[in-house]
């Protein structure tokens, strides 16, 4: 009984390096099948932080966003091809444009697919608190960021979407692939 998983990376790096490190271990411990679908600017941020090699080659299925449509994730989400959608980490512009229902990106159109297909969508979006957070830059540095009104207002919309999980930290993932594991019993 293997779980399959859409695997969806935009471009924030925060929690990147963490949400990675997770999803390697995870899949070692439960033999998953993980595909990986990087924005546009997920690509970018990936390689910025130095990270696109080892992902590549801890998940050889890994595709980059060419159109809404290409590669054609909906269509297999729709078909049940995935027992959920994962988006971990979510910048604010994925969040805001799912929270509008606006699906012009790989990833905001996997997501509204997915809710009208009832698959279960999980997203772990950075900016969800309001106040400060610090995040690790790619050369270690530091980065303090003030978190804006705007943003926290999209994720409070999500977490009101029927479909959607917003999850806050990339370990809780642990417990989701566990809870899908168990229901394939």
């Amino acid at each position: 009984m293997t779980l399959r998983i859409a695997w969806g990376i935009t471009g924030c790096g925060d929690y990147l390096k963490e949400s990675i490190g997770i999803m390697k271990e995870l899949t070692g411990e439960h033999n998953l099948q993980v595909r990986v679908f990087l924005s546009q600017a997920g690509e970018t941020v990936v390689k910025w932080y130095r990270l696109f090699k080892d992902l590549k080659s801890s998940f050889p299925a890994t595709f980059v966003e060419k159109s809404p449509n290409i590669p054609f994730l909906v269509g297999d989400l729709q078909l049940g091809k995935y027992d959920f959608l994962l988006i971990m980490p979510s910048t604010s512009n994925t969040v805001g444009k799912i929270a509008a229902g606006i699906s012009d990106t790989l990833l905001s159109n996997a997501a509204a697919q997915a809710m009208k297909a009832k698959v279960p969508v999980y997203i772990f979006p950075a900016d969800q608190k309001k106040g400060e957070v610090t995040t690790d830059l790619p050369d270690g540095k530091k980065l303090t960021l003030t978190m804006r009104d705007v943003d926290i207002e999209a994720v409070d919309k999500l977490r009101k979407m029927p479909g959607i999980t917003v999850i806050g930290h990339p370990d809780e993932v642990r417990e989701i692939i566990k809870k899908h594991l168990e229901g394939k019993r």
